[in-house]
């Protein structure tokens, strides 16, 4: 298994094509993914690339790190492994109760003063 590298400060105008030719000419790459935004659906401005040799990481470390690209300062290290965030034990976001403005009562009929 390779080095995966992160990759920031990207244009947001790139592709992953683009991204895997310029981290070729440092060594064999693996994979290169570009983080999309769910709800546009446009990058984020940063990525993942995964070399094929710790040679080949180093190698695009040293030549592509501060690199301008598309008139930004690229940022190429070592990636970190994800921290495990705290989650609701049901995998989704609560949203507070619905309350109806009317008689300032929440959902379950507790009422609950505005907040000013």
């Amino acid at each position: 298994m390779g080095v995966k590298l992160y990759v920031g400060n990207l244009p947001f105008s790139f592709a992953e094509q683009d991204l895997f030719e310029m981290f070729s000419q440092s060594g064999n790459v693996s994979t290169a993914r570009i983080v999309i935004d769910r709800e546009t659906g446009r990058s984020k401005g940063f990525a993942f690339v995964e070399m094929g040799t710790d040679e080949a990481a180093a190698n695009a470390i040293h030549s592509l790190n501060g690199k301008s690209f598309g008139g930004r300062a690229v940022v190429v290290n070592e990636a970190r492994p994800r921290e495990d965030q705290e989650r609701p034990s049901n995998g989704a976001h609560r949203a507070p109760p619905r309350r109806d403005f009317k008689t300032g009562e929440n959902a379950s009929g507790a009422f609950r003063p505005a907040r000013y």
